[in-house]
């Protein structure tokens, strides 16, 4: 059974930092694109940033300067370092799995809710 299991979501002052990790079972964590995605309330869901194994990490223009992504194979989890946050990036931030290296399906987390408020 594949699980992705986010953390480290919670309540944080604008211009302040969180660290957002996924930890991920059920699959060969290597052969998978594992990205971070967020959904804020009413709107739709959006790709934050996604790293390939052994590949450059792509952001989204919001993203660029302030968050940073990264992954460790040997522990099959990926973490999102969000710093300088703002009100508009309070979402619910989706961990997700794309195979690259072989053909199967895509997974999600059940999603960590960060919200950036004063």
């Amino acid at each position: 059974q594949v699980q992705l299991v986010e953390s480290g979501g919670g309540l944080v002052r604008p211009g302040g930092s969180l660290r957002l990790s996924c930890a991920a079972s059920g699959i060969i964590f290597s052969f998978y694109t594992m990205g971070w995605y967020r959904q804020a309330p009413g709107k739709h869901r959006e790709l934050v940033a996604k790293i390939p194994s052994g590949g450059t990490p792509t952001y989204a223009d919001s993203a660029k300067g302030r968050f940073t992504i990264s992954r460790d194979n040997a522990r099959k989890t990926v973490d999102l370092q969000m710093n300088s946050l703002k009100t508009e990036d309070t979402a619910v931030y989706y961990c997700n799995a794309v195979p690259s290296l072989i053909v199967g399906s895509e997974y999600w987390g059940q999603g960590t809710k960060v919200n950036v408020s004063s």
